[in-house]
């Protein structure tokens, strides 16, 4: 049997201990008549600058089966980066325990909730545990194989997908609204997110790198004039913001949040005409029961076309809304229905979170594929990761989306009395 693990760049680096003989117990629960292993390869799971919290790796195992022939099975392995400042990171927040918990845990219950009104619904891929690893990691079935595929992060969505998004978006939050109702509260890590007073220090310096540099490149937009003296007040309450918006309100409208619901989190399959058969969400690591408005924000500030950005962010609204109150009848919410006007002033309320998303992630969204685009560089105050952000920042494609996004988010009060 070939053992393999090649290596594509630096950090794709697989480790020794990820070898076939790991995958054993694996194989012989998804691989029906599974005899032995043939051949096992491990190689990078994704391109340079398409995934920042983790190292993605796709394994690829020939099997010999019971009755003699050759069956080709995939998973896709995600484990931590090795640096320090990520090892403090999962210190504090643990996102591969997080993620397990919502594969192994909490979608199997949001898709039983649809299944018992008689609808089938899938949120994800499926996972699978691992006896032997040597650190912390989440294994998913390779959803590619099956015809799944992100879409074009730097173009944005277009309607059909954009729509698609947001309805399946509507079921999980539905579903998570029913299960509180029913159930009872979510685990507490759920409840507090990441966004807390014990990770102060870490949203600070991360926000700080963030936003001087965001500041010196708006300084050099044209048309910045409408806006950069807000920008400059705003910079030092970033981080009291962001940790204010995250402490839960039960009087608004909660939902679990995704948390990081951008264009290369979702994976979508398509029929032989182009037309969407189905989407599945990935990377479950920052779940966060809250306002309903982080999610929608996060959504529509990163992963809309620039066109559809602020002129269908209304229209969108309401899918979503329609959506959601469907789904909510669908699975028996027994009490108010959420109205489409109680959404929009939940967008004013936490408006704050399209300025953080669009002064952010929205960035690294529209960025050009590159071997920098590391979570290191992202939120480390490092010459490196400054230089990085600079780029970020001085993305002609990334001015085009915010010279329009900062006058809607002035026109919409954002900025004031913060």
């Amino acid at each position: 049997m070939e053992n393999e693990a090649n290596i594509d760049s630096p950090a794709s680096k697989v480790p020794d201990w990820v070898q076939a003989d790991l995958f054993l117990d694996v194989l012989k629960e998804s691989v029906k008549g599974f005899s032995k292993i043939k051949d096992f390869k491990a190689n990078s799971g994704t391109s340079a600058g398409e995934n920042y919290a983790t190292i993605m790796l796709r394994v690829n195992i020939e099997v010999e089966l019971e009755d003699g022939k050759d069956k080709s099975v995939s998973f896709m392995l995600k484990l931590p980066h090795q640096s320090e400042m990520y090892r403090q990171m999962l210190e504090h927040n643990n996102i591969f325990e997080v993620e397990r918990n919502v594969y192994d845990a909490t979608i199997p219950e949001m898709e039983q909730m649809y299944r018992d009104v008689g609808v089938e619904v899938k949120f994800g891929a499926k996972s699978y545990k691992l006896k032997d690893a040597r650190t912390e990691y989440v294994l998913l079935e390779d959803l590619t194989p099956q015809g799944f595929k992100n879409m074009n992060r730097i173009e944005g969505l277009d309607q059909a997908h954009t729509e698609s998004a947001l309805r399946k978006l509507s079921q999980w939050h539905a579903a998570s609204v029913v299960r509180v109702a029913t159930k009872g509260p979510y685990p507490d890590n759920y409840i507090a997110g990441f966004f807390t007073e014990k990770n102060r220090p870490m949203i600070t310096e991360m926000n700080k790198g963030l936003q001087d540099n965001f500041l010196k490149c708006c300084a050099k937009f044209e048309g910045n004039e409408e806006y950069i003296e807000q920008v400059k007040a705003v910079e030092s309450k970033v981080t009291d913001q962001v940790i204010k918006m995250s402490e839960l309100d039960i009087s608004d409208i909660n939902v679990l949040n995704h948390g990081d619901f951008w264009s290369n989190n979702m994976m979508f399959s398509h029929d032989s005409f182009g037309n969407i058969k189905d989407i599945y969400m990935v990377d479950f690591q920052i779940p966060k029961y809250g306002s309903v408005a982080q999610d929608l924000y996060y959504f529509l500030m990163t992963s809309t076309k620039l066109e559809d950005k602020v002129n269908k962010f209304d229209y969108y609204v309401k899918f979503y809304h329609e959506n959601l109150v469907e789904h909510l009848k669908l699975l028996k919410y027994a009490n108010a229905l959420p109205t489409l006007r109680q959404i929009h002033i939940l967008l004013i309320k936490y408006g704050f979170w399209a300025y953080i998303t669009a002064t952010g992630v929205m960035s690294a969204v529209l960025v050009d594929p590159t071997e920098n685009a590391c979570m290191e560089n992202f939120i480390s105050n490092s010459a490196e990761g400054n230089e990085f952000k600079t780029m970020l920042y001085s993305n002609p494609r990334y001015q085009k989306h915010i010279s329009i996004i900062m006058p809607w988010l002035l026109n919409r009060g954002v900025l004031e009395d913060l």
